[in-house]
């Protein structure tokens, strides 16, 4: 092993060595903050340098994202078929170029740096050259002490090791659990919060139930070695757990995942934006409006919401991801013109207007003749009196049938002709 991280221990070693020569300007060259704040810096300098790989992770994380409406109906086709819903997946995820263990990129990338960290902390405690460190800086890193314990001490090294270190069992092991405990801790918060917020939670993939597993099989592991870890090392993975916390909450306010919490309310606080001002704020508010634009019928809830809302006050989303104001009010808008607004519903009729409405064609005649038999002889005109002759003549269809019929209870109108077996 040695000799294939040979490079590596000759990088860590010389960027170790270099922070050193700077802090010892401010600090104590054998003291514990010059060695350790060089640690710290060294954990700086890996994590710029794998920006890069960050963007990639972004990246295959929206391609993710772009990909939720296939995953889903991929569900729902093959619910009932486990395998076959995997099988369909993993096809889908090779068509598309996209890998989903992608987020997992730093952590591999960083991970040769971090044995290569452990094996030169590993030989400085056992007083060897390694790197570029000679004998003197080995021995002064090697007694070099943080809160009481020294960078090269474990928790489980012995007592007589510890006081060869300058050091107590006690201090070194007390040091060593709270730092544990807070890389543990930086951790699970990390991963939780990714899990929380920034995850569209409508669609279930398998991508998902991983990301979910880590999030308590890696503090898990983090605790369980953490035992072995030199205290440099625990101060190199703090720091690193500290750095990925502050990165993510960067990214999960400025860029969350559409469906998350967090893009729910990055909408609330653009839609009161937009509304107040009449447009957007700066680039990344333009380009949230312009891969909403893009969706057209494919935005989540949230999305058709915001477009509602900025309906309602007659403003227009554009595929440059600007907001203009509308010639014409949307809200007033007629269904299917394509504008956002809602449709309106025709009012239900009752049971007796529908009734009255399909009897007002044949009644019609009956119900004048019902008029007519209400008014005054002298005021009929002649025209009805014979119309009222006439009808006498007709027997039961005349105006004294008509009364019958509506003191018994039956309808108006034409009578269904009975059977002939009832006559």
């Amino acid at each position: 092993m040695d000799t294939v991280l040979k490079p590596l221990y000759i990088a860590v070693s010389w960027i170790i060595v270099q922070f050193h020569s700077l802090f010892s300007l401010v600090f104590d060259p054998a003291s514990g903050w010059a060695w350790g704040l060089s640690i710290v810096a060294l954990v700086v300098v890996i994590r710029i340098a794998l920006i890069p790989l960050f963007v990639k992770q972004i990246k295959a994380t929206r391609n993710m994202q772009v990909l939720q409406p296939k995953m889903k109906a991929i569900q729902e086709r093959y619910k009932n078929d486990k395998q076959r819903q995997s099988e369909e997946m993993m096809k889908l995820y090779r068509e598309t170029g996209t890998n989903p263990l992608s987020s997992c990129l730093p952590i591999l990338a960083q991970s040769p740096f971090f044995l290569a960290l452990f094996q030169v902390l590993n030989k400085i405690a056992g007083n060897n050259e390694v790197g570029v460190l000679n004998a003197s800086q080995v021995a002064e890193a090697r007694q070099a002490h943080v809160f009481g314990a020294p960078i090269a001490a474990k928790f489980m090294d012995s007592a007589s090791k510890v006081e060869s270190l300058g050091a107590t069992l006690a201090d070194v092991r007390v040091v060593t659990v709270i730092m544990i405990v807070l890389m543990s801790g930086s951790q699970f918060y990390t991963q939780r919060q990714l899990m929380t917020k920034n995850v569209d939670l409508t669609v279930k993939t398998p991508f998902m139930q991983q990301q979910k597993m880590l999030m308590y099989i890696f503090p898990i592991m983090f605790a369980v070695f953490g035992i072995n870890f030199p205290v440099g090392v625990l101060i190199y993975w703090l720091t690193t757990n500290v750095w990925s916390m502050g990165q993510q909450m960067y990214v999960i306010k400025r860029n969350p995942t559409p469906g998350s919490k967090s893009y729910a309310h990055l909408l609330e606080r653009m839609q009161k934006h937009v509304i107040d001002r009449g447009g957007v704020r700066g680039r990344r508010d333009r380009y949230v409006v312009k891969q909403m634009v893009a969706k057209g019928k494919d935005r989540n809830e949230d999305e058709r919401k915001f477009v509602s809302a900025l309906a309602k006050h007659d403003l227009l989303p554009q595929a440059d991801g600007t907001i203009v104001k509308s010639e014409t009010p949307l809200a007033d808008a007629k269904p299917g013109s394509g504008d956002p607004g809602r449709r309106q519903q025709p009012k239900r009729q009752s049971k007796s207007q529908r009734r009255s409405h399909a009897q007002s064609g044949g009644s019609g005649q009956q119900q004048e003749g019902a008029d007519d038999a209400a008014e005054p002889e002298d005021k009929k005109p002649a025209s009805s009196a014979a119309k009222k002759k006439a009808g006498g003549s007709s027997g039961r269809g005349g105006a004294g049938g008509n009364a019958r019929n509506a003191k018994s209870g039956q309808r108006k109108g034409p009578q269904r002709p009975k059977h002939p077996s009832k006559k």
